[in-house]
């Protein structure tokens, strides 16, 4: 981290406890983060104010967003401009940003065809946060390294967790572990996971079930900062708090990592409500934009 990173991060973090501009530096954190993020695992275009990032680590394609301190908003012939660059490049059109810091950008969008979803985005300064007594689940909660033998079966539970959101208690668990596995090992996820792992990019944790994980989620920390994403529970072993424990598996590791904020998009307000219990609070909306033929 260079002097001006860390100088950022200490105004940050006291403007963080002044009261209403709380929210405000930490939501614009949350943004000089999620323009450093994919930098990482590719390359950066720019279209006036707007930034189109282009995969180059064979993960799934990025996005385009507003470049923080570009100034001014952007226009509709920038979005004109994305849109047809990620046409040429045969990606999906789509925009992620924060809407409070953009407050134009949906407008320009939705009248080019995309639809627009509102997440709820939550942060937690971990500044003045105590240490909390580990989530009381039952199950043993651990970090999974890149040579772990449950590593793909802990990105099988992502995706099994994801894939059925509306499937009742029981239909899925770790009897569908090992075929998901086997598919995530063949399509590459589980080979860029182990990358990332061992560059630092990533850090996994999971909840195990007769040594199996069950539930899973990571943090991906850049600068003083960091995102949860992929927090999933089979269906099997929903409804115990496993979600949390390994949330607060991961919030442990950022703060021994020297994070100092750490941030999620939820789904919806239910899912908001969950993570309050963890202390996360409000800051923004997360938009996400796509076209709606998209695939």
């Amino acid at each position: 981290m260079t002097a001006r990173q860390q100088d950022t991060l200490d105004h940050d973090d006291a403007a963080a406890r002044s009261g209403p501009d709380g929210a405000r530096a930490l939501v614009e954190r949350v943004d000089r983060y999620c323009d450093a993020a994919p930098r990482l695992g590719g390359r950066a275009e720019e279209f006036g104010p707007l930034t189109l990032f282009v995969r180059e680590d064979g993960g799934a394609p990025y996005y385009a967003r507003p470049r923080p301190g570009a100034g001014g908003q952007p226009a509709a012939a920038d979005v004109a401009a994305v849109l047809e660059r990620q046409r040429e490049l045969g990606v999906p059109q789509s925009f992620e940003w924060i809407a409070e810091l953009a407050p134009g950008l949906r407008g320009l969008l939705e009248r080019a065809g995309l639809a627009v979803s509102e997440h709820p985005l939550l942060a937690l300064s971990l500044t003045d946060r105590p240490a909390s007594a580990p989530a009381g689940s039952g199950y043993p909660v651990r970090l999974v390294d890149a040579d772990a033998p449950e590593l793909a079966e802990a990105v099988a539970a992502q995706y099994l967790g994801f894939g059925a959101p509306g499937t009742a208690v029981g239909a899925a668990g770790t009897a569908e572990l090992a075929a998901e596995a086997g598919a995530r090992e063949a399509d590459g996820t589980v080979g860029r996971a182990r990358a990332r792992l061992r560059s630092g990019a990533t850090v996994f944790a999971a909840a195990l079930h007769e040594g199996r994980p069950v539930a899973a989620g990571q943090h991906n920390p850049v600068d003083g900062a960091s995102e949860i994403v992929g927090v999933a529970t089979l269906p099997a072993h929903r409804r115990r708090g496993l979600g949390l424990a390994v949330t607060e598996a991961l919030l442990a590791d950022a703060a021994a990592r020297g994070a100092r904020t750490v941030f999620l998009s939820a789904s919806d307000e239910d899912v908001a409500r969950i993570y309050a219990s963890a202390g996360f609070r409000p800051v923004g909306t997360a938009l996400v934009a796509e076209r709606e033929d998209a695939g």
